[in-house]
């Protein structure tokens, strides 16, 4: 079987500002929890949400190593040697296996 493959990057760069009489320990790395605790699960969430909705694509989370705090990687797969109408959405919204 012929395999192709294309790598997209979607980076995000997280920067805390504090005054200048902050000690660096204060808030307990607050501002990071907020990113994995809130707003990650929830950009993640909407990421799959959207993904799903292309039924002839296979979604899901690929670990290659990297710890999840610096990296998550969502690997998309398709396989063109099945039936093209395979997965298709029916009127009523269906999900159906032909």
């Amino acid at each position: 079987m012929f395999h192709e493959e294309k790598t997209f990057t979607f980076r995000f760069s997280l920067d805390a500002a504090f005054p200048e009489d902050y000690d660096g320990d204060e808030d307990n790395l607050a501002w990071v929890r907020e990113w994995e605790k809130q707003i990650k699960p929830e950009l993640l969430k909407v990421v799959f949400e959207s993904l799903r909705r292309h039924f002839a694509w296979k979604v899901h989370v690929r670990n290659r190593g990297i710890s999840p705090l610096d990296e998550i990687e969502v690997a998309m797969e398709r396989d063109f040697s099945k039936d093209p109408r395979e997965g298709v959405m029916e009127s009523g919204g269906t999900r159906v296996k032909r």
